[in-house]
């Protein structure tokens, strides 16, 4: 499978994607495994080949609360082989994946230096990102950020059919409520009302956009 557009892996040349792969080692997984957890002291590094996964953390309460969503060509683990410090979140497969499993990434930096500078430029695209999405916590309803996480993952996975957009990646309602920052039955009523408006259809584990001008008025 290709790397998605804006992943680590898409950003590299053909010669630096072969070094990676060199340095590291295959590995698969099945669909609910867990690749990474919280508050582990391991700093190796993966990089996504196949598949897609969800990284998220919990809080005191128990409550999940979904960070990002990970797929072929994206790096995962590279906090903690910066730092040292224990792995910030779990990182759980949302279907059957396979990755690049890097040991020693800091000796793969030091030796590509380029690569350590688009690492650096990643790292702070995600920070910029989840300053983004602290923003929309404050600012929008819960209606507002359902429909600003379907329209990520459309654009980012939407496969586009007779009737509209079709996101096929596998998250359930609790995977997403965690993603907005809601409860399960907040979530179901935000998309209820998306779907009395005409704007998707939704099934399990899978929502048909209708009108993505319309999901993305109301996203704002």
């Amino acid at each position: 499978m290709n790397p998605e557009a804006g992943e680590f892996l898409s950003m590299l040349t053909p010669d630096e994607v072969e070094a990676l792969h060199a340095a590291g080692r295959p590995r698969r997984w099945e669909r609910g495994a867990s690749l990474m957890s919280e508050g582990d002291t391991s700093d190796w590094v993966l990089v996504l080949t196949e598949g897609r996964v969800k990284v998220s953390s919990h809080t005191s309460s128990g409550t999940e609360v979904v960070l990002a969503v990970r797929g072929p060509g994206g790096l995962i683990g590279e906090m903690s082989c910066i730092d040292g410090s224990p792995r910030s979140a779990t990182v759980t497969a949302l279907e059957p994946v396979a990755g690049v499993v890097i040991s020693d990434f800091a000796a793969f930096l030091q030796a590509h230096g380029r690569v350590a500078v688009l690492l650096l430029r990643m790292v702070t695209e995600r920070l910029r990102d989840s300053d983004r999405k602290r923003i929309e916590y404050g600012a929008y309803d819960t209606t507002g950020r359902v429909a600003t996480r379907l329209l990520e993952l459309a654009d980012r996975y939407g496969e586009e059919t007779g009737g509209g957009v079709r996101v096929a990646l596998p998250l359930s309602q609790d995977e997403l409520a965690g993603w907005t920052g809601a409860s399960r039955e907040a979530v179901s009523k935000a998309l209820r009302s998306l779907r009395d408006r005409g704007l998707i259809e939704t099934g399990r584990r899978r929502v048909v956009i209708h009108d993505v001008e319309g999901l993305r008025k109301r996203a704002r």
